[in-house]
């Protein structure tokens, strides 16, 4: 099998804080990738600004600017995080094999998308990262995530515990997701 094309699609909402090292880190497990011949060459990394007020569009373009790899979507107004991870996966569907969707503070472990390549090299659609710990969670956080669980388990919803919207799609998956009508998808009901 060819290496697949690769596009890790990142939600951004204000990030200008923390979008530096977000791009610098991808950039180099992106480089990783393809010396390990996991990935094509001509993977992306695709930034979505979702109507942010601070610096954040400016940083991606400028990175765009300087790095072929990166590439920016930029959201007429905020739509919120699903409707930009949304249009992320979206706009990345046509030029890529396989997307991974990460949080733009990479709370999550980026190593991790090492194994969801290898998983989608034997033949998975979807891969799901869930987080064995929340330990960078504030107590708040912790324990609200823990009653959305309950409150989603008490309505029939049946979720993956832990898992926010880190994962790996393929372009098949992505295109069966894109048929689904609603307005408003929450992805981990569906995905």
């Amino acid at each position: 099998m060819n290496e697949p094309m690769l596009t890790i699609v990142v939600p951004c909402y204000n990030e200008e804080e923390v979008l530096p090292e977000t791009i610098r880190q991808l950039r180099n497990l992106r480089e990783e990738l393809i010396a390990e011949r996991l990935v094509s060459p001509e993977s992306t990394l695709l930034f979505v600004d979702d109507g942010s007020g601070d610096a954040t569009w400016d940083i991606i373009y400028k990175a765009s600017l300087r790095y072929p790899e990166v590439k920016g979507v930029k959201l007429a107004r905020n739509a919120g995080h699903q409707n930009a991870l949304l249009a992320g996966l979206f706009a990345a569907k046509t030029r890529s094999d396989c997307i991974v969707s990460i949080d733009a503070d990479l709370q999550d472990d980026i190593s991790v998308i090492r194994d969801f390549v290898q998983k989608f090299h034997e033949g998975y659609e979807i891969v799901y990262g869930v987080r064995n710990k929340r330990d960078t969670d504030t107590f708040f956080k912790r324990h609200t995530a823990q009653w959305f669980y309950k409150l989603m388990r008490a309505m029939g919803v049946d979720l993956v515990y832990n898992h926010a919207d880190y994962r790996l799609m393929s372009r098949r998956a992505v295109e069966e997701l894109e048929r689904f009508e609603e307005v408003n998808l929450f992805l981990r009901g569906i995905v």
